[in-house]
């Protein structure tokens, strides 16, 4: 059966936008000068600085920033003020500042992130925790993106859209500003930090930006695959996500019921020391699962009692067709059908080239594969094979939507787009 009878592109388009930007800490070098180490460190330099202008001075230098960025930005002179206290422990002694030299202190030590000026790619989709404006028919959702800006920070934002009854989708428009979290808690333990986030109510959910905050995370949040989570009468949002230090990689948690509120948590055992994790949207026998793959070419079926303990398991797929023979991977949470577990997976074939494919587990033991797809669902097109990254197409989650399979997918590495797949064509394509 041709990729044509049960896929259907949408010309829906998601591209990075280097105009939207966060403010991040900039902090000059805070060791003494190479050339001269008895010299005071640069921060301490720009303090003195600003104290020796006199108090009209200070202001209007302050005026004349925020002519340049408050549009840019919410409450700026509140996060100038934040950034000065932040600062405090690698000043030295000096002068109590006014109010005025402390907002504009703080603003030398922030500075402009565009945090999706390179890429905006490996996107997954869950339903919406409010459905009260769904159109007739159809859904709300929320779709998470791996943004990258410079230096090749990845962190996470997000779209909100709709899905309408024929499959349909569209975006909301983008918020013109971004915005990132307060910390309100950070655990330290032994597999290194849990870290709480909360963002305003009034912040738009396509304004938020999560990133990264703890030493793992340090370069890069990436992948993030959203899962709705069911448990009894309670509904939860969890993402697994590879967290990257610039030296290490390991797969970490996120919860969250509303969006607005976040919990990443580190995750242990010998599977949560590579990337790519997909949890089951619900317990199977009691446990918790995932897909995993640990040793980079195969997957696995893995439990887990509490959800942060994931050791080796076993495994079920293994490359066996020639567009995956270099390695296979999950491309997001296993999809309850009635035939069983619809698994997306990824193949990597010759010239480093990304496809998309399936395989169907059996519902009460998702160890059993009951079918796969002998080719991809969907490969690059010649108009999505440059980018970044070229000859990738690749997803971090899709969902159901009455009789279709809805699949947010990466372009490249650089963009992102939308395709709908017929569940019931796609079953009678798959081989057993």
């Amino acid at each position: 059966m041709s990729q044509a009878t049960f896929l259907n592109r949408q010309a829906l388009h998601l591209r990075p936008d280097p105009a939207r930007v966060i403010v991040r800490p900039f902090k000059p070098t805070t060791e003494p000068r190479d050339l001269n180490p008895t010299d005071k460190m640069r921060a301490n330099h720009i303090v003195d600085r600003v104290l020796a202008l006199d108090s009209e001075a200070v202001a209007a230098q302050l005026a004349d920033v925020l002519d340049n960025f408050l549009g840019r930005h919410r409450n700026l002179l509140e996060t100038f003020e934040a950034r000065a206290d932040e600062m405090e422990d690698a000043l030295a002694t000096h002068g109590l500042f006014s109010k005025t030299q402390r907002q504009l202190v703080g603003a030398y030590f922030l500075s402009e992130y565009s945090f999706e000026a390179s890429a905006l790619f490996n996107p997954s989709i869950v339903p919406h925790p409010d459905q009260s404006d769904a159109p007739k028919g159809g859904t709300r959702v929320i779709i998470s993106l791996r943004a990258i800006g410079e230096g090749h920070v990845s962190s996470l934002t997000f779209r909100t859209g709709a899905i309408a009854a024929d499959g349909s989708l569209t975006v909301d428009p983008t918020a013109r500003l971004a915005s990132v979290p307060r910390i309100s808690n950070r655990i330290s333990g032994p597999d290194g930090e849990s870290v709480e986030l909360i963002f305003k109510p009034e912040e738009d959910l396509s304004e938020r930006v999560i990133f990264p905050v703890t030493e793992s995370q340090s370069n890069g949040i990436e992948d993030v695959r959203f899962v709705e989570f069911v448990d009894g009468d309670r509904k939860i949002y969890y993402a697994t996500y590879t967290a990257y230090s610039g030296r290490a990689i390991r797969s970490e948690l996120i919860e969250t019921s509303d969006f607005m509120s976040f919990r990443l948590s580190p995750l242990r055992g010998a599977a949560a020391r590579n990337k790519g994790m997909a949890l089951f949207p619900r317990k199977i026998d009691g446990k918790y699962a995932m897909i995993a793959r640990q040793d980079n070419e195969n997957l696995y079926l893995i439990y887990s009692d509490d959800l942060y303990s994931w050791e080796d398991g076993q495994p079920i797929l293994k490359p066996q067709f020639p567009w995956e023979f270099v390695q296979i991977g999950n491309c997001g949470s296993p999809i309850e059908l009635d035939e069983g577990w619809l698994l997306l997976t990824h193949g990597v074939g010759p010239v480093r080239k990304y496809s998309i494919g399936a395989a169907l587990l059996d519902k009460r033991d998702p160890s059993k594969v009951l079918a796969r797809s002998s080719e991809p669902l969907l490969r690059p097109e010649p108009s999505e094979r440059e980018g970044y990254v070229p000859n990738v197409v690749y997803t971090c989650g899709a969902m159901r939507h009455n009789d279709l399979i809805v699949l947010p997918y990466a372009v490249s590495d650089t963009y992102s787009s939308f395709a709908t797949i017929k569940i019931s064509a796609l079953m009678d394509s798959m081989s057993r």
